[in-house]
């Protein structure tokens, strides 16, 4: 893969200098703790957090999600995250199924989403290996969350269900069939890849995100 440089800063206030800093939501269905070492390494502080007033005054949130659709949404609900975080105007990445609850609905259990991105995930048809588990690559980038990132560079993605080609698609990957590996609308954005284990590209693009 091409070595992607970022420019670190190499002395900067709690937060990297931003007012309310960077929280990640904390709803116990994401891998947490990789996020915020790798938001550490670029020269930030990252805070874990359910609070409503915490998440509202962040500068950036980020949005993780490991498991399972349905009951990753019943933990949203159970703190009022569900109805809290389409309505966040600050700048919001959500990672993998992150992305996903971001959506109208999953066929994954049948899940209602949040409703922030007009599509529906669906599952990948069994000509394909499922979970989709590795390496795979990313292209008609369209965003400046890919500053800095090549066309075809590498994710890291872990998947069974996927989101078809939309309006709001900023980035395409092909497994089977082409579909959209990254979204983005107003102040939301998604991306189905883990940027965490992506290597240097990844760190870029969180780097990105985090000095929109």
């Amino acid at each position: 893969m091409k070595e992607i440089k970022f420019n670190r800063r190499k002395e900067v206030p709690p937060f990297g200098g931003l007012k309310g800093g960077v929280v990640i939501i904390n709803y116990g269905a994401g891998n947490i703790q990789s996020i915020k070492f790798a938001i550490q390494r670029l020269g930030y502080e990252a805070v874990l957090s359910d609070d409503v007033e915490e998440i509202k005054s962040a500068d950036k949130v980020i949005f993780p999600g490991v498991g399972e659709a349905s009951s990753a949404m019943e933990k949203l609900k159970s703190t009022g995250l569900d109805t809290l975080i389409p309505t966040l105007k600050q700048p919001v990445l959500g990672i993998c199924l992150g992305m996903q609850l971001m959506c109208n609905s999953s066929e994954e259990g049948n899940t209602k989403g949040l409703g922030i991105f007009d599509v529906d995930v669906i599952k990948f048809n069994n000509t394909v290996k499922v979970p989709q588990i590795g390496w795979n690559q990313i292209e008609n980038l369209k965003s400046e969350l890919f500053t800095g990132i090549a066309e075809k560079e590498y994710m890291y993605l872990v998947h069974s269900f996927y989101v078809p080609m939309n309006d709001e698609a900023i980035a395409t990957t092909e497994y089977g069939i082409k579909y959209a590996s990254a979204l983005q609308k107003d102040n939301f954005y998604g991306v189905q890849f883990h940027p965490e284990k992506s290597s240097k590209a990844g760190e870029q693009i969180l780097g990105n995100f985090l000095e929109l």
